[in-house]
């Protein structure tokens, strides 16, 4: 293999980057290559009984739980759930924290969505692009010598544009990795969210009943994603194998990085190469 990739994925809350990314990550670290994933906030509002300090340290270990699973490095900020803002002192936080990680692809939320956590974590990505070059900003931290591949995550909001993919990743053969994962926030999928998203439902005591309530819920979550981006699995995988496809993952190059093209799709996604979800 020649130098692994490294890649960035930045959520706003821990279970973003699981949630929208877990399978790629699954793939990238099955061929040898780095992931880091980043959760913006510290999770601190995400719950109806646990207070916020006891609440963003409980979620900082199931984080950190999450990544184990992966041997993913899972860095949570300490920026409060539900107060992230698009300050010039943030970015300039973030820039750094890119600068070190040094990405050859970020990953994020784009800068419309329902959550201002969401979009302001968009946004600072978008704004730290191309300033991650530039000596003069954050000059404590040495500059990066181009501007990383950025692309978001997918999501279904249609204002001012629906989410528009530039590649999609079939994860189907590495759900369970997924759910393992998720299933790690025990505070969101089987406290939190079922409270507050799923009210009225049942959550299993037991680990098995618990891994198939949250494979449940995320082949929910993905469910008409697949027949959403159609074309594009046609496009990509051929027209058998395209319209076969059930559960995937899919980004969007976002034009203030350096382009997402045909050659970068090759370069950052070397699993495609190989069947474009067989880990």
């Amino acid at each position: 293999m020649s130098t692994p990739l490294k890649i960035l994925v930045i959520g706003a809350h821990p279970d973003d980057c699981d949630l929208s990314a877990g399978g790629s990550a699954a793939l990238w670290r099955s061929l040898g290559h780095s992931v880091t994933f980043v959760s913006m906030t510290d999770g601190r509002s995400g719950h109806h009984e646990i207070p916020g300090e006891q609440l963003a340290q409980v979620r900082r270990k199931e984080a950190l739980a999450a990544g184990a699973t992966m041997g993913i490095p899972y860095l949570v900020l300490d920026h409060p759930d539900g107060g992230l803002e698009a300050t010039l002192d943030n970015r300039t936080d973030l820039i750094r924290l890119i600068r070190r990680e040094s990405p050859d692809l970020v990953l994020t939320h784009r800068p419309n969505d329902y959550h201002p956590d969401h979009r302001y974590t968009g946004t600072l990505v978008c704004d730290a692009a191309y300033m991650v070059t530039v000596p003069a900003v954050a000059s404590d931290t040495p500059a990066l010598s181009h501007n990383p591949v950025i692309a978001y995550l997918p999501d279904s909001f249609t204002r001012p544009y629906p989410f528009s993919p530039t590649v999609a990743v079939d994860v189907e053969p590495v759900i369970d990795r997924i759910v393992e994962m998720l299933s790690c926030h025990i505070s969101q999928f089987f406290e939190w969210l079922p409270h507050n998203m799923w009210p009225g439902d049942t959550v299993p005591e037991d680990e098995a009943g618990r891994h198939a309530y949250a494979t449940e819920k995320y082949q929910q979550w993905i469910g008409d994603r697949a027949d959403r981006h159609r074309d594009l699995l046609v496009r990509q995988y051929g027209e058998e194998r395209g319209n076969q496809m059930k559960w995937i993952e899919a980004f969007e190059g976002c034009e203030y990085g350096s382009p997402l093209d045909e050659e970068a799709i090759a370069r950052l996604f070397p699993f495609l190469a190989t069947g474009g979800g067989t880990a």
